[in-house]
This record gives structure tokens, sequence and C-alpha cells, in this order.
């Protein structure tokens, strides 16, 4: 499988779940695991253009898949994705554990509808559970994610970068 643009492979049990996979044999811990049953989205990614939870899915149900987890939105590391900078900037997350399913719900749902309504953007994310938040602040950063990919911004690091 190729995983965040790079190729993939190993061996598995065939119960190996793809959450687990992409977590215990690729050390990408972004994909979170909540509940194991597909109700809170914290494992969402994106597997072949479509938002999945990754823990109803077997890793060998995987193959050949191209599949883009939460590390791999900021493509070099280097600049955020706009939709990470503005749940940064407009307070979409606050513990943090619910956020990267939200991400790639909200990246799923925007490459899809550029300009979503509020309505939109909650059925959007209606299979990501948040139990911090009253979901203003992700809704709020959905659409300035919205609007800032039309304008295609992004920050870099260095522009980040605070002073104490």
């Amino acid at each position: 499988m190729r995983v965040n643009r790079k190729q993939h492979s190993g061996a598995v049990e065939p119960r190996t779940l793809l959450v687990n996979f992409l977590r215990d044999d690729l050390g990408l811990t972004g994909t979170h695991v909540g509940c194991d049953t597909g109700h809170c989205g914290a494992c969402t990614i994106i597997m072949n253009g479509k938002a999945v939870k990754s823990c109803m899915i077997l890793a060998v149900q995987a193959r050949d898949a191209e599949i883009l987890t939460v590390e791999g939105l900021a493509e070099d590391g280097e600049k955020l994705h706009p939709i990470q900078e503005a749940f940064m900037q407009s307070h979409g997350l606050q513990c943090g554990f619910c956020t990267p399913g939200i991400l790639m719900s909200s990246l799923f749902l925007l490459q899809r509808n550029p300009h979503p309504t509020e309505e939109e953007i909650r059925r959007g994310i209606e299979g990501n559970l948040c139990r911090c938040t009253g979901y203003v602040g992700i809704v709020r950063s959905v659409r300035a994610a919205a609007e800032a990919l039309s304008k295609g911004k992004a920050t870099t690091k260095k522009e980040r970068e605070v002073e104490y």
C-alpha cells in the first residue's frame, strides 16, 4: 500500500485492523484508536479517495490502497496544511484526541464541497465525536479551512514560531 505518498508493505495476521497496522507497524500514531467499533471517528483516514474508519477495515483489505493519514497532511513537513492551520487559528480543538479524525473528515468534505454551509459541515463531520467541545470551534475551523484552501494559504514552521 501507499501511505502518505510512500510505498509500504508488511506481513500481518489476517485479523489485524488497519488502524493497528498504521500505528504499530508503520509508527503513524496520529491515527487514534477510540472505540474500536466505528462510532467515534478518531481513526478516520482517507483510503482510495474516501474517508473511512480504519478500525473497521482489516489491513489485508488495504492491499494496493492509497492511504492518507493525518501525518501526511503537511506534505513536506515544513508547511501546515490549511486545514491544520485553520484548526489551530480558529480554536477547533481542545484535548486533541478527536482532532486527527476530524481533520481527515474535513479534508474529505472540502475536497467534495469546497464551500460548504454550516449544515453541510455538521453533516460532513457527523461521524466524528468530540467530547470536549460543542462543535462551534470545529465548524468555524472547517469554514476557515475552506476559505484558506480557496486562497491557497499555508504557513511555514518559521512563520508559526513564537518567541517567549
